[in-house]
């Protein structure tokens, strides 16, 4: 029998890529959707393929259905997933002090809470099975911030935050707890970012970087294929010894050793000109 595999935020993005890789890969992949319609397009993904997929339908922000769609794959596995992978998310962007505190509250629950939810659920049936495998798919944005998207990051640092403490309580269980680090990949994230999720900006300098990020919608097709991040992801299920943190992608690389590196100032100012909150200067002495 095959290891069963849950992914969340299966229909689209990374989940997708991650829910067909998997299959190919002879996992029994099970893939969270939040509707019918959903499910309906990953099931055609996977036809077209040529994989199996099995899916259940779980908001991962409502308590109650993560609780009732645990236990409906209960009953699809031999009483609980062997591994886990932690997709779900979404980019509020905006400047820190442009987001309200629902939607601070919405960013958190989605990408902080949701994950260790799940975990918490899947614990004891790993646990009574002696082994099991959670990924939790964070960003480069977990490991520095930018400006405009300070309560990403912060979901995302949070989320490394407790991964770090959940993957030392457990290990003694035979579970390992992995951390997927993306750095910008061709996903629908983050055209959905620019495009829906900024709010009124509350001075005019926010709104002309928000204007000015609007080309990065375009740019996302350009960006590397996800099925990177996929295949890092099937590494780490494999790995007999994981892991702790897997960084994806030559500008999460480049951007950790930046941020390490670097002197704050400079990283800082580098950021702020790249997202339009400043302006190179006219006149730059040493290449006169």
């Amino acid at each position: 029998m095959s290891k069963s595999v849950l992914v969340t935020g299966a229909n689209s993005g990374i989940g997708l890529v991650t829910v067909l890789e998997l299959a190919g890969a002879g996992y029994d992949v099970i893939g969270s959707v939040r509707s019918a319609a959903k499910a309906d397009l990953l099931q055609q993904a996977a036809d077209a393929k040529g994989v199996a997929v099995r899916t259940i339908e779980m908001d991962v922000n409502d308590t109650d259905a993560c609780k009732q769609g645990i236990e409906e794959l209960a009953g699809m596995t031999d009483g609980g997933p062997w591994a886990v992978v932690n997709n779900a998310g979404y980019v509020q962007a905006g400047a820190v002090e442009d987001i309200d505190d629902d939607l601070v509250r919405a960013q958190l629950e989605t990408n902080l809470v949701a994950p260790m939810r799940i975990a918490r659920l899947v614990l004891p049936s790993m646990r009574e099975r002696g082994e099991g495998r959670i990924v939790n798919v964070s960003s480069i944005a977990g490991r520095l911030s930018t400006p405009l998207m300070g309560w990403y990051c912060a979901s995302k640092h949070g989320l490394e935050a407790v991964t770090d403490a959940l993957r030392m309580e457990v290990e003694p269980d035979g579970i390992r707890v992995i951390l997927v680090e993306p750095g910008m990949f061709g996903t629908d994230i983050w055209s959905a970012a620019q495009q829906d999720q900024f709010p009124p900006p509350t001075t005019a300098r926010y709104a002309a970087a928000y204007a000015r990020s609007d080309s990065l919608s375009a740019q996302s097709k350009r960006l590397p294929d996800p099925i990177w991040v996929a295949r890092t992801i099937r590494v780490a299920l494999s790995n007999p010894l994981p892991m702790a943190r897997y960084l994806v992608g030559a500008d999460a690389v480049g951007g950790v050793l930046a941020e390490t590196l670097i002197p704050t100032a400079v990283t800082d100012y580098v950021k702020a000109v790249t997202t339009g909150l400043r302006s190179l200067p006219v006149k730059i002495p040493f290449l006169q």
